[in-house]
């Protein structure tokens, strides 16, 4: 059974750096350790947070009176391959950065273009993470996922992972119900898949005179591309992009363009046209603004800041403003890709 702590501060273990305690915290070295937890019969199981990263959630209370469970559960391990693809079991609490390291480091393709994105493995089909033209379900075999009533272990293909844009089974009608205790992807050994097109990519590798590019020289192009645009959270709190792109029928898009032909749009899931959401947060003034110790990122409108004590349920009211004042001006709601915890 994992060993329990009391009043334990959270500061370090999320992004924005928010300033919380947890009642109680325990961390997770083994899935047997999340078994036993789980098993217990005075657990409150509505009542627990698991945490990986923290890199994609919001405290808006200066305390979690139920249990916090930090995921540590590691291990990059090779179960085939052959010459063209393989195929590794990750541990959901391994590092994502450090995972797509050591792909780059073995020549394995497929997760390059997600360099840098904070947070742990467990977090990456929960989110369906992606970025400069990747989502990680596309290199995602399966999951395994520890069922939290019979303490079974269940593994979802990715059709079974029901994956959209940012979001999947384990965020809908899985959400509370399991622990993902590893994930297993499906990477390529040669004749990868190079995604150059998506934002400045292209741009640098041309600018280094880098005209075949290596999975290392995509990775390094986004990890400067992030770096630039996206504030560090161990020098500014944040949880990266705060809400997700939305998505609109013609008909809305067509009203939108008619006052604001500039608006930028993307082929979106199910016929529909996606948008940027930090195009439509600075068109309505909020880039670069500051209240006290939090605001909007002065380089990305789509980052809400932690500049030092600042609070959680600050941070939440911003975002609603962001929410109302999008909505007025351009009949959108935006939805959160962060976790809120209240």
């Amino acid at each position: 059974m994992p060993s329990f702590q009391h009043h334990v501060d959270l500061t370090s273990y999320n992004t924005f750096g928010i300033h919380v305690a947890a009642n109680q915290f325990c961390a997770l070295n083994a899935v047997e350790d999340a078994i036993e937890l789980f098993k217990a019969k005075d657990l409150n199981k509505d009542n627990v947070l698991i945490m990986g990263g923290g890199s994609n959630m919001l405290f808006t209370t200066p305390e979690y009176a139920g249990l916090v469970v930090l995921n540590k559960i590691e291990g990059i391990d090779i179960i085939h391959e052959d010459e063209d693809y393989v195929t590794v079991k990750v541990g959901s609490g391994e590092n994502w950065h450090k995972l797509v390291l050591h792909a780059i480091s073995n020549d394995w393709g497929g997760i390059e273009n997600l360099s840098l994105i904070p947070g742990t493995v467990g977090a990456a089909p929960m989110q369906n993470i992606g970025a400069y033209g990747v989502e990680v379900r596309e290199v995602i075999q399966s999951v395994e996922a520890l069922h939290l009533e019979s303490l079974t272990l269940e593994h979802f293909s990715n059709a079974d992972c029901q994956f959209g844009y940012r979001d999947s089974y384990f965020k809908n009608s899985g959400k509370g119900k399991y622990f993902i205790s590893s994930v297993t992807f499906r990477l390529t050994k040669r004749n990868h898949k190079l995604r150059t097109s998506y934002g400045a990519i292209q741009q640098l590798l041309t600018s280094a005179s880098i005209d075949q590019p290596t999975i290392k020289d995509i990775s390094d192009a986004v990890v400067a591309i992030r770096s630039s645009k996206l504030p560090d959270p161990k020098k500014i709190g944040n949880a990266g992009s705060f809400f997700k792109n939305p998505s609109i029928d013609h008909d809305q898009f067509e009203a939108i363009i008619k006052n604001h032909p500039l608006v930028p749009s993307y082929p979106g899931e199910n016929g529909l046209i996606k948008t940027s959401a930090a195009w439509l947060i600075e068109q309505c003034g909020f880039k670069g603004m500051t209240r006290e110790n939090i605001g909007v990122h002065k380089e990305q409108a789509l980052v809400l800041v932690n500049y030092g004590n600042g609070k959680g349920s600050d941070v939440w009211n911003l975002a609603l403003e962001i929410q109302d004042h999008v909505e007025k001006k351009f009949g959108i709601r935006l939805h959160p890709e962060v976790n809120i915890i209240r």
